[in-house]
């Protein structure tokens, strides 16, 4: 009696032989894909045909991701919305003490019977003309050397600094 294997464990060509044939396959395709763009036809409808396939696949983590980021927004929304709390009870404290300061100013000035001084000698001008250059902003005012005005003195406005006196004439 001779002994056979049953069909599942015959063996055929060698593990290391069944590597070896399809590790050149595998490279004689890249080669001939790359040289003659032959499989992109085939590329294009097994990539259509494994989509739903990649859909369903990435669903579990994208539905993992999706709940921590609620999460984790919900987490610093909660944060904010406590230092924003804390922000505007430190700001409704600073304005109720500027009020009170700006009434108890306003009452002693009145008290007093004191003007606000400036305390920088100043010439109160008004402007005469305003030329409209596109890279540069002249004003012409109605004030000159004969009133004090002198080159390179500061011009404010009740915002602040709007520049500086580059010409002098006597007026």
């Amino acid at each position: 009696m001779q002994y056979s294997p049953p069909p599942l464990f015959k063996q055929g060509a060698s593990a290391r032989a069944k590597v070896v044939f399809f590790s050149i396959l595998a490279i004689f395709l890249l080669v001939v894909d790359s040289r003659l763009n032959t499989l992109i036809f085939a590329r294009q409808i097994l990539g259509t045909l494994l989509y739903p396939v990649q859909v369903v696949a990435v669903m579990p983590r994208d539905a993992v991701s999706r709940i921590s980021s609620y999460f984790t927004s919900t987490i610093a929304l909660e944060k904010e919305n406590a230092q924003l709390k804390l922000q505007q009870t430190l700001n409704a404290e600073a304005l109720q003490q500027n009020g009170l300061l700006s009434t108890e100013n306003a009452h002693l000035r009145k008290m007093l019977d004191i003007r606000e001084k400036l305390t920088v000698k100043s010439i109160l001008g008004e402007i005469i003309y305003d030329a409209r250059d596109s890279t540069t902003r002249k004003i012409i005012l109605d004030r000159g050397s004969q009133h004090g005005v002198a080159l390179s003195q500061p011009v404010i406005d009740d915002l602040g600094v709007v520049g500086q006196v580059t010409r002098v004439f006597l007026l």
